[in-house]
């Protein structure tokens, strides 16, 4: 499944794990109004797509549109999903957060490292 990532990427995701993320989804109440917002843009953009002999995907164009994507792609494995980025916006946002992950003491991981 492809859909609209956060930072203007695309998220893929295994249909197990987005039938979770689904899951996780549905239990958040109806009042929550950024629950119903995410909600709405992550499920209305999402996309079932089978790789096909050669192992390709197609990017439906409002995808590619959303992410900006040109013609130059990187593709990066983070946790449960694959994220597809335009090669320039990744390098921007490369820049801009490696000093702060640098710089991050305590509070992302559940029992620190």
């Amino acid at each position: 499944m492809i859909t609209k990532g956060q930072e203007r990427c695309l998220y893929v995701f295994p249909t197990s794990e987005f039938g979770r993320i689904a899951a996780q989804l549905r239990e958040t109440p109806m009042t929550h109004k950024a629950a119903r917002a995410y909600s709405r843009v992550f499920f209305a953009s999402a996309h079932d797509e089978v790789p096909d002999k050669q192992g390709r995907v197609t990017i439906p164009g409002h995808l590619r549109e959303y992410a900006g994507l040109g013609r130059d792609l990187v593709v990066i494995g983070a946790s449960t999903r694959v994220e597809i980025w335009d090669k320039q916006a990744w390098e921007t946002y490369l820049a801009e957060s490696e000093d702060e992950f640098a710089d991050i003491e305590e509070g992302v991981l559940p029992g620190g490292l």
